[in-house]
């Protein structure tokens, strides 16, 4: 039998066991205190602070300095040869006795020719050019005059039975006397028997002749001659 008050040594707990009680109770506890408190409401992330550095712009490269060139050394000149005048061939002038006989002809000849031709003293002068007047106005020739009693052509019978009418017209040539040296038939009436009648009587009619200032000259005129019955 045991002593009282006295523990064997095989009944007392150790300090490892001890230690695993209470960290197991400890777990127990937290476990419920978890259990019972509302789940963390997770709060929202907080933006980084952004660092912004400005960097100093690089001043551009300064190009290199050109190299200064060194001076090109100048070809050498030749020297100049002096140049000698040569001497000038003096011409050789001829006298006049001894030039050739056809020579001194020829410029005695040339001489004469450029020399001014006098007129003798006995010769008349040129007479100078006739300076014409200015031409008068031409007067025409008339053929109507009252004083001339020209007669006027037959009428034909027979065209005056057809009635026939007309104007014949007439060129006549009027001669310096007022005579007709030529007359034409300029335009027809229509009828040879009218106009056979006019060139017929007017050659033997008297005109007033044209005239140039106070000279009558010949000239050419037209004269109608009409066929009207009445």
């Amino acid at each position: 039998m045991s002593r009282p008050g006295l523990m064997l040594a095989a009944d007392r707990p150790s300090g490892g066991g001890i230690l695993l009680s209470l960290g197991l109770h400890g777990a127990l506890v937290l476990a419920g205190v978890y259990a019972v408190l509302p789940p963390p409401v997770p709060t929202p992330a907080q933006p980084l602070p952004m660092a912004v550095r400005l960097l100093a712009q690089e001043d551009a490269p300064t190009p290199p300095r050109p190299l200064p060139q060194k001076p090109q050394p100048l070809p050498p000149v030749a020297p100049r040869t002096p140049v000698r005048p040569q001497p000038v061939a003096q011409p050789q002038t001829q006298t006049q006795s001894e030039l050739p006989a056809s020579a001194l002809a020829s410029s005695s000849a040339g001489a004469a020719s450029d020399a001014p031709q006098v007129a003798p003293p006995g010769a008349a002068a040129p007479r100078p050019a006739p300076v014409h007047a200015p031409a008068e106005p031409l007067v025409e020739a008339r053929f109507d005059a009252d004083y001339l009693s020209n007669p006027k052509p037959p009428y034909p019978a027979l065209a005056r039975r057809l009635g026939e009418t007309g104007t014949v017209l007439l060129r006549v040539r009027v001669g310096p006397e007022g005579n007709a040296q030529q007359v034409e038939l300029k335009q027809s009436s229509g009828y040879p028997r009218l106009d056979q009648s006019a060139l017929e009587t007017v050659p033997r009619w008297r005109f007033v002749p044209a005239r140039r200032g106070e000279t009558p000259v010949a000239a050419w005129v037209l004269v109608p001659v009409v066929f009207a019955l009445s």
